[in-house]
């Protein structure tokens, strides 16, 4: 273990290219790059929330809450992984407002990206969960 010591200083870059490895839809990458970071810094909440965006960006939201959970039971005042647990439960219709509620609390944010996160997505949330189906769309779901 005092060999990875060595390299703890990496886990913020590791962090960092998981996150361009999602953008980039690269999971395999991702995974390895957050498995990395969360071995060489296990105390580190943000390899839990890699993971949860890699289930966002999957769709995956039951383990996408599931993550962001954890990470927030770790550390609960983080506006970043709050933005995130409210977006992943807005984009489930029985859980939209709660998403809604988590997301109305960030964007009283001072970071202006995070304010700005937290509109986009109420937003969403407004437009294409809770709005009803239109004549074309009524019971397909």
């Amino acid at each position: 273990m005092s060999q990875l010591n060595q390299f703890k200083e990496d886990c913020i870059l590791l962090l960092e290219a998981g996150f361009i490895a999602v953008n980039q839809a690269d999971e395999d990458a991702a995974t390895k790059l957050f498995k990395s970071a969360e071995l060489l810094d296990p105390k580190n909440t943000l390899a839990k929330v890699g993971f949860g965006y890699l289930h966002l960006h999957k769709l995956e939201l039951k383990q996408a809450i599931m993550k962001f959970k954890e990470a927030l039971d770790i550390e609960p005042e983080n506006e970043l992984t709050q933005s995130l647990m409210g977006i992943a439960l807005g984009m489930v219709p029985t859980m939209a407002n709660k998403g809604e509620a988590i997301l109305e609390q960030t964007a009283k944010s001072k970071d202006p990206m995070m304010k700005k996160l937290s509109h986009t997505a109420i937003d969403f949330i407004h437009r294409f969960i809770k709005k009803p189906p239109g004549p074309a769309g009524k019971g397909r779901l």
